[in-house]
């Protein structure tokens, strides 16, 4: 009984982690290669960039050790 438990977990803790890479590479990443790139000039200041970039960097990293919470929960 313990290994459908142990998957189940596995499996959220999974879908905590790809929720954060999600949140970090639409939040992080993408603004900042549009910048980097001149794919596309933004229409908000830096000072709100920077702040959302952070912002993104933190949810992302709350998610992710979320996850790992989650991981605490498998039984041997």
């Amino acid at each position: 009984m313990y290994l459908v438990h142990n998957e189940r977990t596995k499996l959220t803790a999974t879908w905590f982690n790809t929720l954060a890479t999600a949140f970090v590479a639409a939040g992080l990443f993408a603004p900042l290669a549009a910048v980097i790139y001149g794919l596309a000039e933004p229409r908000i200041g830096p000072a709100y960039l920077v702040v959302t970039v952070l912002g993104c960097l933190l949810g992302g990293s709350l998610l992710h050790l979320t996850g790992r919470r989650f991981l605490r929960r498998l039984r041997e």
